[in-house]
């Protein structure tokens, strides 16, 4: 189920779209102010954000950009500001589409079907091997050349996606807590020690020397065909 986190100031907006939407089958998370929004990005990761540009606290432009340091979820702005110059800053800080309020409820879910089919990647990945073991990121199936099925936890199959779509590449501590657990944790190095540590330990011939999952001490990880 796609879950939407909506971002708006005015209880009856959040109500109306909370109804339309589970509706229709969506998962929806709302919050009214741009902090909350963002806690609400890193604890619950929707599929798509609806952000209204002038909230109480943070301005929606700047809850953009913010998103944008460590997630590329669809954002579709849903505001009253209907100048050229809003909706070009919206635009260029990350926003992938800008509705004006007042809205139609139809051409919002359009809108966000439109921007949901777009990031929708139509060839899923490759499996890709690591030791005895393929690995189906599309299917999250992991098995040994024996036909045993290796279980792994939603964290660590999340840590080895970001690894193995960018086979061969240095992917800093950063960047894979911000990816993995949201911007709150980029400091929790620990955390990328630990499940590196259980994925050595589940996939590597040898854990103690790993030859696929390699740790770049002081930067980051890299997974090696």
């Amino acid at each position: 189920m796609t879950r939407i986190l909506i971002v708006d100031d005015e209880p009856q907006i959040l109500r109306a779209l909370r109804i339309n939407l589970y509706a229709r089958q969506y998962e929806v998370v709302t919050a009214a102010q741009g902090a909350e929004a963002l806690h609400a990005a890193a604890t619950h990761h929707p599929d798509l954000v609806i952000l209204d540009l002038g909230l109480p606290d943070i301005d929606g432009i700047e809850v953009i950009r913010k998103l944008r340091t460590w997630t590329p979820i669809p954002i579709v702005i849903l505001s009253g500001r209907s100048e050229s110059a809003a909706k070009v800053a919206a635009l260029d800080a990350g926003a992938d589409d800008y509705v004006t309020k007042p809205f139609g409820v139809d051409e919002l879910l359009a809108r966000i079907r439109a921007v949901t089919r777009r990031t929708i990647s139509t060839d899923p990945p490759p499996p890709v091997r690591i030791g005895r073991h393929t690995v189906s990121l599309a299917d999250r199936i992991v098995r040994s050349d024996d036909g045993t099925a290796v279980h792994l936890t939603p964290v660590e199959w999340q840590l080895l996606e970001v690894l193995a779509r960018n086979p061969g590449k240095l992917v800093s501590q950063r960047q894979l807590l911000q990816q993995v657990w949201g911007p709150a944790y980029q400091t929790e190095t620990g955390y990328l020690r630990q499940y590196m540590k259980h994925l050595r330990r589940k996939l590597e011939p040898d854990p103690s020397r790993p030859r696929h999952l390699l740790t770049e001490s002081g930067m980051g990880y890299r997974f090696q065909p």
